[in-house]
């Protein structure tokens, strides 16, 4: 587990630093947009004073020609003449008015092309001064993060030295393309991928007597007591009696014959009751449905010691159905209200218990 959250810090800090130069680069690109808008805002001021500067020698030659023609018509001889070069004066002072509306409408746009430089060097100033600071913070956290990856790196290599080899590759195995190689057992599930544990998967996870890989994920399987005793106090209040006069009861008994751990239930008849039994961990069905005359009380007595009532319930044309091995949900629902008849009745020994060391209030008199 220590390893783990050294390999998730290691991986972490590897992440914040490959992080840091494209945050800058980000900015860098930005950066560059501002210049590119700030030399189109440049180009097209200078544009409009080389047309405004076009249309000034126009005007300037128009007015050169019209002078050239009134000289002219001062030496004409014919009327036709005369109004030939009129309609040449009057063709050239058109042209002039058409430039000089034009160098009017350039005047009028050079003040927003003015200030369209001016917003446009001042973004591109604050950006600079903003791409700085970025570039002092990231190499400050490149330097911290590098510092700190260092330590995880020794500490980590010292924890990989206390775990066996075997147990090592496959954790690094699945680390590779799960992304973590442990996963904590809580509410008889993997909280990894959610998938639910066999019974007896889960309560070997539980012992911690041995390695258990989650059949699902693949992960090692690790389980935390602090956690389930919350869940457990919680539950406890919730778990519900069991009906004493059900027509359907399930136990559980700790030692049946060579099997071990067993889970019973008994389906009452019109006058007889029949028996089922399986096994804990597997499920799987334990000989044949015995049937008898009776109540199940008063049919299988010896199989009622040392056992433990379940909550539990399905039709009986279910229980057919199952046919010889129970279903996983069901195990579940079992396992989980055995734990909870056991949280319960190891709390109400301890409340015995110190009940019973309480000293006497009033002795008895002498």
């Amino acid at each position: 587990m220590a390893l783990q959250q050294a390999d998730r810090e290691i991986r972490r800090l590897k992440e914040e630093i490959a992080a840091l130069p494209k945050r800058v680069a980000a900015i860098e690109e930005k950066l560059a947009g501002t210049k590119a808008a700030l030399e189109t805002a440049k180009a097209a001021v200078k544009a409009d004073e080389a047309a405004r500067r076009k249309y000034e020698t126009a005007i300037t030659d128009l007015q050169g020609k019209i002078s050239k023609y009134r000289d002219q018509s001062l030496a004409v001889k014919t009327n036709d003449q005369y109004k030939a070069l009129l309609h040449e004066i009057q063709f050239a002072e058109r042209d002039i008015r058409g430039n000089e509306d034009k160098i009017l409408e350039l005047m009028l746009d050079a003040d927003s092309r003015e200030k369209e430089v001016k917003a446009a060097e001042a973004e591109l100033k604050s950006e600079m001064a903003e791409i700085e600071k970025e570039k002092i913070e990231a190499r400050q956290r490149t330097a911290e993060d590098e510092k700190e990856l260092a330590e995880w790196n020794a500490k980590r290599d010292q924890l990989r030295g206390g775990v066996g080899a075997d147990l090592l590759r496959h954790y690094d195995r699945v680390s590779k393309y799960r992304g973590s190689g442990l996963s904590e057992v809580l509410d008889h599930k993997c909280m990894a991928c959610q998938v639910m544990l066999r019974p007896q998967t889960y309560n070997e996870v539980r012992t911690g007597t041995q390695v258990v890989i989650c059949d699902s994920c693949q992960r090692i399987l690790y389980f935390n007591p602090t956690n389930e005793l919350v869940e457990d106090r919680s539950a406890r209040r919730k778990r519900h009696r069991p009906k004493a006069d059900s027509a359907q009861a399930w136990y559980y008994r700790p030692e049946y014959a060579e099997h071990g751990e067993v889970f019973l239930v008994f389906v009452n008849g019109d006058s007889n009751s029949n028996r089922r039994v399986y096994e804990l961990g597997t499920g799987r069905q334990v000989g044949d449905i015995l049937e008898r005359e009776g109540n199940y009380h008063l049919a299988f007595p010896e199989d009622l010691t040392n056992a433990i009532r379940l909550n539990g319930s399905w039709p009986e044309t279910e229980l057919e159905e199952w046919g010889a091995e129970l279903p996983m949900v069901v195990l579940d629902v079992l396992q989980r209200d055995l734990d909870l008849a056991r949280t319960e009745s190891s709390a109400g020994a301890h409340t015995h218990s110190a009940h019973e060391a309480l000293p006497s209030e009033h002795p008895a008199a002498s």
